[in-house]
C-alpha cells in the first residue's frame, strides 16, 4: 500500500521580496552600499507552503496577487515547488504585495512593506476553496490578512474538523483595533503559534520572557488546545492541559533570520499533518526554524526534510554521554 501524502492548506499573504545584503542598516538620512540583491517571491503565504511541501506535504495556497508582471513571477515560482496555485486570486485593481528587506552583517533584518493585493482576500473566496480545507490534514494560517477572513477560515476549518495552526499576527485591516477585540473564533484554534509579543498582547499581558508559560496557560484557557509561544534564541515554550514545556533552540551560525519564522510555522504543520505529537511537532519545526538562519534570503533558504532530520539527529548524537 502506498504511504500516504499528508494534505497542508496555506492561507497567508503573498509578496514579492527585494532582499539587499550591506554591512550596516542605514539610519533616517544614511546611504550605505548593497553587497547583494535577491528579488524573490515571500510572504508567510509561500513561505510557510513551501516549506510544508519540502517536508513532504501535498500543499493549497489561498492567497491573492495584483494584476501586474509581479503576479506571473509568483504563480511560476510557486508552481516550481509544487504548490498548487488554484486558489491564488488575482485583484485586478491592486498591485502584488512588495517587502523590501535591508540584512547586515551580523544577519539582522529590517523592512519595509507594501500590502498591495493581501488587504483583498475575502471571506466569499475562502468559502470557494472549502473542499480542499475539508481534505486536508491541517490549516495553517497567518494572521497578517483581512480579520473576516481569518474568521471564515477558522470557522470553515472548524466544520470540516480540519486542525487549524494560527499564527495570530495583527490583521492589516485592524491596526487600530483594541487590545481584547479579538474574535471569540481565534481561541478555538488547535495550535495558536505566536512570538512571545504576539501572545502577551493577545493574553493582554507584559512582554516578560519569563511570563511566558503564563500567558500560554491564559491562551489554552480561553480555549486554546495548544499554545507554541516563541522566545527567539531561548527556544519556544508548548503549553496545553498535558503541562509546559520549554524546546531549546538549536545552535547555528546565524547569517539571516528572515525566514525562519515561517520555516518553523511551515515545518509545523507538515509535522502534524503527518500525526506528530505537538512536542515532536514542535521540535522539528525548531529544527527547520534554526536550520532557515543559516543561509541568506527567504524561499531559498527553506530546509528540506532530510536536512532537518539530519540536524535532529546530530543533536541526538551530541547528547550521548562521552559527547
Amino acid at each position: 500500500m502506498a504511504e500516504r501524502t499528508p494534505k497542508v492548506v496555506v492561507i497567508g499573504g503573498t509578496y514579492v521580496d527585494m532582499a539587499i545584503k550591506c554591512g550596516q542598516i542605514p539610519f533616517a538620512g544614511q546611504n550605505v552600499p548593497g553587497t547583494s540583491l535577491a528579488y524573490t517571491i515571500t510572504g508567510p503565504g509561500p513561505n510557510q507552503a513551501v516549506q510544508a511541501g519540502l517536508c513532504g506535504c501535498k500543499v493549497h495556497l489561498i492567497s491573492k496577487v495584483g494584476d501586474d508582471p509581479f503576479k506571473q513571477m509568483a504563480i511560476k515560482s510557486l508552481a516550481d515547488y509544487n504548490i498548487n496555485v488554484d486558489f491564488v486570486y488575482t485583484a485586478p485593481a491592486k498591485n502584488t504585495g512588495v517587502v523590501v528587506t535591508l540584512v547586515n552583517s551580523e544577519g539582522e533584518n529590517a523592512s519595509c512593506r507594501y500590502t498591495g493585493a493581501n488587504i483583498s482576500l475575502l471571506p466569499r473566496e475562502i468559502d470557494a476553496a472549502e473542499e480542499i480545507i475539508a481534505a486536508a490534514e491541517v490549516c495553517l494560517i497567518h494572521g497578517r490578512l483581512p480579520q473576516d477572513t481569518i474568521v471564515a477560515a477558522l470557522r470553515c476549518a472548524e466544520i470540516h474538523n480540519t486542525k487549524v495552526i494560527l499564527n495570530p499576527a495583527e490583521p492589516i485591516d485592524q491596526a487600530s483595533r483594541q487590545s481584547g477585540s479579538l474574535p471569540v473564533e481565534y481561541f478555538t484554534t488547535d495550535i495558536l503559534l505566536a512570538n512571545l509579543a504576539e501572545a502577551a498582547y493577545i493574553a493582554e499581558q507584559a512582554v516578560n520572557i519569563r511570563a511566558a508559560k503564563t500567558i500560554g496557560s491564559d491562551l489554552v484557557a480561553r480555549g486554546v488546545k495548544h499554545a507554541v509561544i516563541t522566545v527567539g534564541r531561548r527556544g519556544c515554550m508548548v503549553v496545553d492541559r498535558e503541562g509546559a514545556d520549554h524546546i531549546p533552540a538549536f545552535e547555528v551560525n546565524l547569517v539571516d533570520q528572515t525566514g525562519s519564522g515561517d520555516a518553523f510555522a511551515g515545518a509545523l504543520a507538515a509535522s502534524c499533518a503527518a500525526g506528530d505529537d505537538i512536542r515532536k511537532a514542535v521540535k522539528f519545526a525548531s529544527a527547520a526554524g534554526a536550520l532557515a538562519c543559516t543561509k541568506f534570503g527567504s524561499i531559498e533558504a527553506l530546509p528540506t526534510k532530510a536536512e532537518i532530520i539530519q540536524l535532529l539527529q546530530r543533536e541526538d548524537m551530541d547528547k550521548l554521554p562521552g559527547r
